[in-house]
């Protein structure tokens, strides 16, 4: 059981002792401090945020100790009740609000639950505000309202249909093509959110939809981080129904994958790499996804003609980068997709969207889809070091044995070899060196992690 506080928000577990999980006091204090911060940090009379939550167990208990502590401190509420963190995103400058919170801890286990922060733009907080925050909380430096200036609520359950038509009216979502293709799909939503609004979303673009765990009780039926050894259930599925595709989010819909017609993963990391094959097919561009995210979207936007460039692991840098680089799409290697056209947040929504009129103009299959990209596989390894280890010191020795090969340190250390990749990069809460590789197969994307955990054992001297 476990509570980490970071810049991006708070998260734990529920239940246990105040301070080391996220129990109501905790919650209480965290939503304090954002609420003070959001205060001073807008300057306006009166402040409204707009707040939604997914499907776990915890979620109304949260849910109801987050808003009432922000009507105390005099701020508006839009609650949005069941939800999914696009869309509390995309509701956020629709709703002209100064901030949203969505109560979700994306794809970790029920036990779990967080509150994720958002600022005037729907959009995570950088690390300096999210710090202030945290500061905030430590020092409980709170003023709340006396009675006559208390908050109000304003509920409001039609944003999982405001954010569906939002999605639907996006110039390269064919919805006819989408119609005309007559696809078949099964949907795993993890029994969250993602079980109403991507369904719905699907039916409304003409898709026969078959559902799997799309009851929004919060209780997960499979570990709902979507790897593929959690998704046997869905992929035996696909085959029975003779599906197109199987679609799998997680439990606040910001990852997204897909599964092949033949029941084989399409690959979290090609979710992306699809998206972004469509859009720069229709609009020439740049593009930008995270260091430890596969090669295949840079030869995929070079084939465009565009330009790729990679940031710090971190949806807040990616969309920084992709702000500075005018990337016309962008996200993460883990499923989640950023379309700038309607909003910068990961969202699974215009994922689907995306690849079903890119699926419908290819008049292919799925696997013959995935076959059409460059072949890349990763290999996804930690090693666990002894306090008294100097974390950084080994960086930079790795640093220097490499030093003639393409290296990048905006986020630990990236070598980029000819033919493979290598990100180290240290953990900010544990000890440890997460080791990622990506090589043209899987036994030497294996082989590449081996010889860097001993060479980085040998520095060590462990």
């Amino acid at each position: 059981m476990t509570l980490i506080k970071s810049i991006s928000g708070i998260r734990g577990t529920i239940g246990g002792n105040v301070g080391d999980n996220l129990t109501p006091v905790d919650a209480v204090k965290f939503a304090s401090a954002y609420g003070t911060w959001l205060k001073s940090y807008s300057k306006k009379e009166k402040i409204t945020v707009v707040v939604g939550r997914d499907a776990r167990i915890s979620g109304p208990m949260i849910h109801n100790l987050v808003v009432n502590t922000l009507i105390g401190l005099g701020i508006d509420v839009i609650d949005l009740g069941l939800s999914t963190t696009p869309t509390v995103e995309v509701a956020v400058p629709l709703e002209k609000a100064e901030g949203g919170i969505i109560l979700t801890a994306s794809h970790n286990p029920k036990q779990w639950n967080a509150l994720k922060l958002l600022n005037e733009k729907g959009e995570f907080l950088n690390g300096e505000e999210g710090l202030k925050i945290l500061e905030i909380a430590e020092s409980e430096g709170f003023n709340f309202s006396d009675v006559d200036d208390l908050g109000t609520i304003t509920i409001n359950d039609a944003y999982m249909d405001i954010h569906i038509d939002e999605v639907l009216n996006l110039p390269l979502v064919d919805i006819e093509a989408v119609k005309a293709a007559k696809f078949k799909v099964v949907v795993d939503g993890v029994n969250s959110s993602g079980g109403i609004i991507i369904p719905r979303l699907l039916e409304l673009m003409g898709v026969e939809v078959v559902e799997l765990y799309c009851e929004p009780n919060g209780h997960f039926p499979h570990n709902p981080e979507p790897l593929k050894e959690h998704l046997t259930d869905i992929s035996e599925l696909v085959v029975k129904e003779k599906a197109h595709l199987g679609i799998v989010v997680d439990p606040d819909v910001d990852r997204l994958a897909f599964i092949c017609e033949d029941g084989e993963m399409f690959g979290e990391e090609y979710t992306l790499v699809a998206c972004a094959d469509y859009v720069l097919s229709k609009t020439p561009g740049n593009t930008v996804s995270n260091m430890s995210s596969s090669r295949a979207l840079r030869d995929v936007t070079n084939a465009h003609n565009g330009n790729y460039e990679a940031s710090a692991v971190g949806e807040v840098n990616v969309v920084e980068l992709m702000k500075k680089n005018n990337a016309v799409i962008g996200g993460e290697g883990n499923g989640g997709i950023i379309y700038p056209e309607l909003h910068y947040g990961r969202d699974s929504l215009v994922g689907v969207a995306l690849f079903l009129t890119h699926l419908a103009n290819k008049k292919m299959t799925v696997s013959a889809l995935r076959a059409s990209y460059p072949e890349y596989y990763m290999s996804k390894n930690k090693i666990e070091l002894t306090p008294q280890i100097d974390v950084d010191a080994i960086l930079v020795a790795m640093t220097e044995k490499y030093k003639n090969e393409d290296i990048t340190t905006i986020d630990g250390v990236k070598i980029d070899f000819a033919e493979n990749w290598v990100h180290l990069r240290k953990s900010n809460t544990e000890p440890i060196i997460r080791i990622y590789t990506e090589a043209a197969s899987q036994e030497l994307a294996d082989q590449l992690a081996l010889r860097i955990i001993d060479e980085i054992k040998a520095v060590a001297g462990i």
